[in-house]
Order: C-alpha cells, then structure tokens, then sequence
C-alpha cells in the first residue's frame, strides 16, 4: 500500500502530478480512464487515488465502484459526491492541501469497517477489551501497534478496567508469546520481601533462607514479567529495579554473582506517577523509564455503549463454569448504562455472577437488579387473572382445598363463619354468599385501616390494583360507611 494512483485523461495532468508526487517522495503510478478499472481491481492496495473531474460521471461512476478506496479529487469540486471522496485539491497544488488530503486517505482506510470484522478484532481479546468505542478501539490499536516491539509499557487507570488484561494481551501479541507470562502485585508483598520475590535469594542469605530460590526475574526469563501496582514500590526497591532496566542484571539477595535477564517489563497502576514524583514518592528517572508506552485503560463509565457486549461476554462465560445463564431486558440494560460503575469491569462481572445465582435461566428486568443499579423509573409488571381463578381461589381458600392444610384442622376452622359449616335445608346461592361474604370482608380490612386501600390490600392478601377492581365491582366507596 505505498502507490498513489493518479487518473486522468490528459497526459500532461497526469504527468504535472505525478512530478508532484515524486518530488514530495511519494511513489505513485498513473492511468487513463479506461485503464483505471483494472488497476483498480488488481491486488494492490493503492493508499489514495487522485482523480480528474474534467470528466465529472465517468469519474463517478468509477469512484462509485471502488467504495473501500479513497479518492480526492483535482480539479473542480464533483456534484453529488460519494461518501468515498475525502477532499479536493484545487490548482495549481499545494505542498500543505496535498498532505492534508493524504493525510485523510490514510484516516479513511485505518478506520473504515473491515471485512469479517468481530468484537475479537484483532486481537486475542479477554474480558474487559470488548466493545466498541472509541475509547477501546484506541486501546486495541495501541495494543497491536507497540506488542510486536521491546519496549517497555506503562498502563494506567482505575482499578477494574482491565490493566492485567492489556499486559496479558501485549504478551500475547508479542514474539514472546512461547515464553512465560509473570504477574507481580507490588502491593501485595511486604517490602522487606520484595526484593527476594523479585530477584530471588542465596542459601543462607537470611533466617529461613533454607536453600537458594529463583525470583520472579529469572522465572520470567525470555517472556513477561508484569509489575502490577508499580505506584507502591518502595524508593530504596525503586533504585534497584531502575539498575535492572538499565543493565539487564541483577544479583539475588545474599549473593554476588551477576545474572543477567532478558525480560519484557510492562507495569501498571491505578496512581497518579507524575503527581507522586512531585512530591518525591516515586523516583522520576524510574518513572521515565518505564513510561516509555503509555496506555491508559478507559473507566466503564466513559464507554458505556460497550456494555451490552461486555453483558454478553460475561454471561457467556459464567455459563460455561456454572450451566446457567441470564438475559437482560431492554430496560435493564438502560438503567446498567445509566450506573457510574466505580468498580468498573469487575464490577459488572461481580453483578453477572451474582445475578446468575439469584435468578438462573431467567430474564432480568429493572426490578430484579439490586437497588443501586436501577436507574430507570418502571412500572412492575402486575398480571390480572381471569375473575373465574379468583373466584375458584377464594372458595377453595374457605372451603379447605388447601392441600397444606391439615383435615382435622380444615374442619374446626375453614367451615367456622360459613353458615356454622352447614347447608340450609332450602340450599343456597354460593356465588352469591361468596360475593356478600368478600364485601363484607373488604368492609371491615377498609374500615380497620381507615380506608387506605394500600393497607387494607396487605391485610386482605391481595395486590392494590386487585382490591381497587373489587371495590368498582361492589361499588364500594367511603361515603357508604
């Protein structure tokens, strides 16, 4: 992709540009019109196409062809463009417009969707590095750009967005990808034995040192050693690890013998360096040692339209360990999308994982979420039965079909109020008893609770909305009491 296609039907265009060009140290090539289409269609990648308007439809017709390819223009300014056409360059040209709309040639082909794109990309992708944002396409582009190299990379940002999985990602892209790839939390080891899980330690060298121990260095030898939490290193550790950087040797503790490493060091961490070398917490030629790559993991909350996928990534993965998965629904998703996410990834993975263990192959909504997370003002669904069920509910509730209840029990007391449990000689209309039985019953839970009708439900047993519709029914109001 180092040609420039010039297209023109007029000899001494094509060759005034491609004078241009040369001059500028582009490599370029040039065509008629009628030969345009086959270079076009050939296997090379040309990086812009500079293309004649003195013959504005053909010009269109061919631009429209070609829609992966960016053209600018010479000449005057086209009628309808295709979106495919970045800029135009009027003459006589200019050194500054020229590079300009080279310059967005190349924009044009570094960020337009490519073939059998995926959310992996690239990359061999773990967790927190799915989406689609502008934010984490710049981390994954960053990640491809620097893991082919040696040099050193620093990651930065808050605590859960991924840190471990850029440093993992890097080795992973790197030519040291057969090697081992070594986690260190500086800020989990205490200091004094900082040095000996870094560098190793000599037989004897202090109380305990029962026999000689390869440190995180040497276990890390030809592959990746990942400093996590470089910010709480202690200064006098500091001064070492900057003599390793430099020299690629180190002694173990206790001994004298030079070992030499040949390790990639990517640290990270959730602090600010540069505020922390102002006030004289972190030694400032360490710190520029290892800034030589910067790469700062973006918060949740500033890429929130990477949730949904990141949703099902880790659903996804949870169903593999635990054989239970969970859906969202729309409006779930929403109100997680509204959340600040001060956990960031971890978070949300936490969520998923508990979610998962509340409502197994279920579908969450809004109220399913913890509290924290509902952001989004919905009403609870509440299903109406047909009056039938109710009713049917109601007589066997009285009547003893319960199949929890005990007979003996069903006889003392299910029966007691009903006609003192027996049958009139004449019979009875029981729809009609039930109904001036259950005004009845509405009466007195009303008038116990003062006519509040959200209480009087809760002591009848039945939802609001339930006890709103009975009390149309019956006609029931306040005013009748």
């Amino acid at each position: 992709m180092n040609d420039i296609l010039v297209i023109s039907g007029q000899e001494t265009r094509r060759a005034s540009l491609e004078t241009v060009l040369t001059f500028m140290a582009e490599s370029c090539c040039t065509a008629e019109f009628a030969q345009a289409v086959s270079r076009l269609n050939s296997s090379v990648q040309y990086k812009a196409v500079l293309i004649d308007s003195d013959q504005p439809q053909q010009a269109i017709e061919l631009i429209e062809s070609f829609p992966l390819q960016p053209f600018v223009v010479v000449g005057r300014p086209l009628d309808n463009k295709p979106a495919n056409v970045v800029g135009v360059l009027a003459e006589p040209l200019t050194y500054p417009e020229l590079t300009r709309m080279l310059h967005r040639c190349q924009e044009y082909i570094s960020q337009r969707p490519q073939k059998n794109t995926s959310v992996i990309n690239k990359t061999k992708l773990f967790r927190s590095l799915i989406g689609k944002s502008a934010e984490i396409q710049h981390v994954r582009q960053m990640i491809e750009q620097v893991a082919p190299t040696e040099a050193n990379v620093l990651v930065l940002g808050e605590s859960g967005t991924g840190k471990e999985v850029v440093a993992r990602n890097l080795h992973f892209l790197s030519a040291r990808k057969s090697g081992p790839f070594i986690p260190v939390n500086c800020g989990a080891i205490p200091a004094e034995l900082l040095e000996s899980e870094l560098f190793g330690h000599e037989k004897g060298a202090f109380t305990g040192a029962v026999s000689a121990r390869k440190g995180r260095f040497e276990l890390a030898e030809g592959g990746t050693l990942f400093l996590d939490e470089i910010g709480d290193m202690p200064l006098q550790m500091q001064v070492k690890m900057l003599r390793v950087l430099q020299e690629r040797t180190f002694e173990r503790v206790g001994g004298i013998k030079p070992v030499k490493c040949d390790v990639r060091v990517i640290a990270a961490t959730h602090r600010d360096l540069e505020q922390m070398v102002e006030q004289e917490k972190f030694r400032e030629d360490l710190f520029y040692r290892l800034n030589v790559f910067p790469i700062e993991t973006p918060a949740l909350r500033d890429r929130k339209e990477d949730i949904p996928l990141l949703l099902q990534e880790l659903v996804s993965r949870v169903e593999k360990e635990n054989s239970a998965n969970i859906k969202f629904t729309e409006n779930a998703l929403i109100s997680l999308m509204e959340h600040h996410w001060a956990g960031n990834v971890r978070e949300l993975s936490n969520l998923v994982e508990r979610l998962t263990i509340m409502y197994p192959n279920q579908i969450v909504d809004v109220a399913q979420l913890p509290r924290k997370y509902q952001h989004l003002d919905v009403d609870d669904y509440q299903p109406d039965y047909p009056e039938e069920m109710l009713e049917r509910d109601a007589i066997n509730a009285m009547f003893g079909d319960d199949p929890d209840v005990d007979d003996e029990e069903d006889d003392d007391s299910s029966l007691n109020g009903s006609l003192n449990g027996q049958l009139p000689p004449e019979g009875v209309n029981l729809k009609e008893y039930i109904s001036e039985l259950e005004i009845s019953l509405i009466k007195q839970a009303l008038e116990q609770q003062e006519w509040v009708v959200a209480r009087s439900a809760e002591l009848l047993g039945m939802r609001r909305t339930t006890l709103v519709e009975k009390m149309r029914k019956y006609d029931l109001s306040r005013d009748d009491s």
